[in-house]
């Protein structure tokens, strides 16, 4: 195993949590990392135009992320955030203003051409509007066309007007699924640039200390436990543990932590393991790990784990590699068991492991577009790993050499500002208690986002347009081309 299959296997942790199981049914939410956001925490709103303006003042980043119910301190910590009523009516005032009346209809294949999209953008003076930064109302790219002949890079998918949607989230008035931001599908493009150089990784991590682990393992070993019958010493004994581990250690590859592109990874890592513990509420019916844990069947030491990765079977190429369609979920969660040792190493659970974790797993995966259509920040992660597996194919295809592209402006953060939060560190440790059995066990849960775009691209993995239909797309999107618009539909 390579060294670097090696750190991922092990390493790949986010948002580390303690699930501990006590008798009976009954939940208790412990010290749930959840904050209520005021007024100013919504200044990073698409809306206002003022996402790229060269301002020279902000270069310590913001807070909040758009949609994805996380802030991020100015100590790097992550944190779960609540949008009040009247923030999220503020907001969808301001959102009516940035709509085009050209832009509300619904289209089933809208198209942006992105060099003309650049070229635009300068010529406003480097002020992105609204419309700009919501990539004309797409809500997920589908095809990707490039024309060396006329020097254009076109992505094209389903667009509608927008508005502000659930925890702040700019998303189409119809469908309520979240627009794509330029400024992520430029932060994808910057990890693979046109030279072909750049991390082939792209994803995020929060790591547990080996110190954490020890102590929480001293913890276990040490605390007497509390007096099942005491609802206030199991709560007691639970914020024990998330005493012990402490923060974790959050890593982002592949792109800056100070994007809204790396805090969507995180804060959906981090959120699909509170709805796996049951300290978040799960938007649709799921088998939860906490439903289906059975402490008896389980090791005191044991740690789940819980990661995102791309479903790589996803890409349809030309022949020529000038055109490409991405198809199905695009998503799948991954579980699996590892062990702790009273020194806080991890190795693999080679016994049976608990069926809780892949239930779990399974089950999040099979309803991941019901998920990703209730709650904005799956989606956004969705899209998120296809901007990359597009940006990989550019890169891989010689796009940018074949159009002339040299992407000048927006390769350059100076010019386009992508960096413009506080950059995530750390994560908070989550506790919760459910009363089940006459056994008091600990389950620490870990995961990761792990997208390897390039994978999608591999012999095995590419499907080619034997029936030509992508290519008849291509042509006859060329045959639409308007002059001088860089968007239509």
């Amino acid at each position: 195993m390579s060294r670097i299959s090696s750190f991922l296997r092990w390493s790949a942790l986010l948002a580390l949590a303690v699930f501990v199981a006590v008798p009976a049914s009954t939940p208790y939410f412990v010290d749930a990392p959840v904050a209520f956001a005021d007024d100013d925490d919504n200044d990073n709103n698409d809306n206002d135009n003022d996402n790229n303006n060269n301002d020279d003042d902000d270069d310590n980043g913001g807070g909040s992320s758009d949609g994805s119910g996380v802030v991020v301190r100015p100590d790097g910590v992550l944190e779960r955030v609540i949008l009040d009523d009247g923030t999220l009516a503020a907001m969808r005032s301001a959102a009516l203003y940035g709509v085009p009346s050209e832009m509300k209809a619904v289209s089933k294949s809208r198209k942006v051409s992105l060099t003309r999209l650049e070229a635009a953008i300068q010529e406003n003076g480097g002020v992105v509007t609204a419309d700009m930064a919501n990539l004309a109302g797409l809500t997920r790219i589908e095809n990707v066309y490039v024309y060396p002949e006329s020097g254009e890079i076109v992505v094209a998918g389903p667009a509608e007007g927008w508005t502000v949607g659930a925890e702040g989230a700019t998303v189409g008035a119809r469908s309520g699924r979240p627009t794509l931001k330029l400024e992520d599908l430029v932060v994808a493009l910057r990890a693979f640039p046109a030279e072909g150089k750049g991390n082939k990784l792209v994803g995020c991590s929060i790591d547990p200390t080996a110190e954490g682990l020890r102590n929480m393992q001293a913890y276990l070993k040490n605390t007497p436990h509390p007096n099942l019958s005491d609802d206030g010493q199991i709560v007691d004994y639970a914020l024990g543990m998330a005493n012990a581990l402490g923060l974790q250690n959050v890593q982002v590859w592949g792109v800056s932590p100070k994007t809204n592109f790396a805090a969507t990874l995180v804060a959906a890592d981090y959120r699909m393991k509170l709805i796996g513990i049951g300290l978040e509420e799960a938007p649709v019916k799921l088998t939860t790990y906490a439903e289906r844990s059975n402490p008896r069947g389980r090791a005191s030491n044991a740690l789940v784990r819980w990661y995102f990765q791309p479903d790589y079977d996803c890409v349809v190429m030309t022949e020529d590699g000038t055109a490409m369609q991405l198809v199905g979920n695009g998503v799948n969660l991954v579980g699996e068991d590892e062990l702790v040792d009273e020194n806080g190493e991890r190795r693999a659970n080679k016994g049976r492991g608990n069926p809780a974790t892949k239930a779990y797993a399974k089950s999040f995966t099979a309803k991941f577009d019901r998920i990703a259509d209730a709650v904005p920040v799956y989606a956004n992660l969705r899209n998120m790993i296809d901007m990359s597996i597009v940006a990989a194919y550019l890169q891989k295809e010689g796009a940018y050499a074949k159009t002339g592209w040299d992407m000048a402006f927006l390769g350059d953060e100076a010019q386009f500002k992508t960096e413009r939060l506080n950059a995530i560190q750390f994560a908070q440790t989550a506790t919760n208690a459910v009363r089940r059995s006459a056994t008091l066990v600990s389950y620490p849960t870990g995961g990761g986002v792990v997208v390897r775009p390039t994978t999608a691209l591999d012999e095995e993995n590419l499907k080619y347009d034997d029936k030509g239909e992508v290519e008849a797309k291509r042509d006859a999107v060329a045959s639409s081309i308007p002059e001088g618009q860089w968007w239509w539909d």
